[in-house]
């Protein structure tokens, strides 16, 4: 069928399916609210009482009313595109409500919310130091929400049917019964988030942390989110506390499918998952390098866990990255990029598209070894490789380089060194918040906006935020 025959086959998002659906996840935000005002009341912040419970009230409220209207038997792809683009936007909006109670400006307030609910971890609130306990404990709780609500669309959402049989394991399953099989694999994915969770809290606790540093520390490092209850982020925790805190940080990074396994007793899964691998290795990689070109004043340990935080993009930080030197700066950026595995809260490119696309590129170069009429193609992981997923990962990578181009360009217009203004956008783009000291209180409003707008996209990987965009996504045939 030619191109243009297709626009009789264009379907539009349908406002019921969407208002419906972005109803059902204001009643599970509503729900997941409720713990607010309850951790306000625990912890002597009765100030912060009355906006929680008035928060988690109206979100229960309008959820409720949403859910009324009438829900289509099936939830189309694109329909389930803009759900998620329109959940990653407008909760942080909702959320930064309570933090103008807490002493924050609106952009701030705003930004602090953007960077939670995107597990960015990047900070414009100032000093932490005399900040109510509810505060520090709800961007926590947050960034926790905000990995689980990633995982859980990129799982049951954003997938093709070949990409969603990958990550379920099971190669085989027929594109019928994909949706089931992901809803199912879905539930194994909260009890593994919620038992890892726990299973962080208790480590923590034995390693000799408070028990709320050790809440909010596991709860931000679950979700390789980097929100830490101090200014100086791990550094006074000690190097014991800190390899604990980043050592869940790195469990975050690995795929949940595959951590599914490893609770269900499939350690083999661990390392014959190619992720997994190239994340260890990426992380050797970045901390030999940094031991490399780092001054002999910077110790050993600070520099490994920040090659882990990096790669695994949680912004925890026992060092300051503005004192490496540029090679240093160039290979955390590198790692930054890259980002942890697909399916697991972390973010960047994400290593499976990385090792797609490195793979793709040794098939065309072993093509040109092959005659003429020798028929191949590239297989990755013991199978094929289909030319869907190829494409998308190409067009995401794509994407990913142009955001981070044209946000430096504003970095570089304000006058800001070129590699540092880099780092920044990177950070804010691969959803990381390791930070050289741009991102402040003092940063420019417009700039503030600039790393708002990174940290969406790079947390919905741009593409769902372009189908909801899209003109064409709401004209066409509504269908039932």
């Amino acid at each position: 069928m030619p191109a243009g025959g297709t626009r009789s086959l264009w379907q539009a998002a349908r406002p019921g399916a969407v208002l419906h659906y972005l109803g059902r996840l204001a009643l599970v935000l509503g729900v997941a609210t409720l713990v607010l005002p309850g951790a306000a009341l625990l912890l002597g912040d009765r100030s912060l009482v009355a906006p929680y419970a008035l928060l988690a009230g109206g979100l229960l409220g309008v959820g409720a009313l949403a859910r009324r209207w009438p829900a289509p038997p099936t939830l189309r792809r694109h329909e389930a595109l803009v759900i998620t683009a329109l959940a990653f936007v407008l909760a942080p909006l909702v959320l930064a409500l309570p933090f103008l109670r807490a002493g924050l400006g609106g952009v701030d307030a705003v930004f602090e919310a953007v960077s939670g609910v995107t597990t960015t971890g990047l900070s414009t609130a100032g000093p932490l130091a005399g900040r109510p306990p509810t505060f520090l404990f709800a961007r926590a709780w947050m960034q926790w929400l905000g990995g689980l609500g990633f995982v859980v669309f990129s799982l049951a959402l954003l997938h093709t049917p070949a990409a969603a049989a990958r990550q379920l394991g099971a190669p085989g399953v027929e594109s019928g019964d994909v949706a089931a099989s992901v809803r199912a694999h879905a539930r194994r994915v909260l009890g593994a988030y919620v038992a890892l969770s726990v299973l962080g809290i208790g480590l923590l606790c034995a390693l000799g942390a408070g028990f709320f540093d050790a809440v909010v520390h596991a709860l931000a490092a679950v979700s390789t989110g980097g929100f830490a209850p101090r200014d100086d982020s791990l550094a006074s925790l000690g190097p014991r506390l800190a390899s604990g805190v980043l050592g869940l940080s790195l469990c975050g990074a690995i795929a949940l499918p595959v951590q599914v396994g490893l609770w269900r007793g499939r350690w083999r899964s661990l390392g014959e998952d190619p992720e997994s691998r190239a994340l260890v290795i990426a992380i050797a990689l970045v901390a030999s390098w940094l031991l490399v070109c780092s001054d002999a004043g910077q110790g050993v340990i600070d520099l490994v866990l920040l090659a882990v935080s990096a790669q695994s993009t949680a912004g925890f930080s026992t060092s300051d990255p503005a004192a490496l030197p540029a090679a240093g700066k160039a290979a955390l950026i590198l790692s930054m990029l890259s980002g942890g595995a697909q399916g697991s809260t972390a973010g960047g490119i994400k290593l499976l598209r990385v090792l797609m696309l490195l793979r793709l590129v040794q098939w065309l170069v072993e093509q040109t070894r092959l005659p003429s009429h020798a028929v191949s193609s590239p297989r990755f992981g013991g199978s094929a490789l289909d030319a869907d997923e190829l494409l998308r990962a190409g067009a995401v990578v794509g994407l990913f380089l142009v955001v981070v181009a044209l946000s430096w360009l504003a970095f570089l217009a304000c006058g800001y060194a070129p590699l540092d203004a880099l780092f920044e956008v990177v950070s804010a783009t691969g959803t990381v918040g390791l930070s050289v000291g741009i991102a402040r209180p003092e940063l420019e409003p417009l700039l503030k906006g600039v790393l708002c707008a990174d940290m969406y996209l790079g947390r919905l990987e741009i593409f769902a935020l372009l189908v909801a965009l899209a003109p064409r996504t709401w004209l066409g045939r509504g269908g039932s």
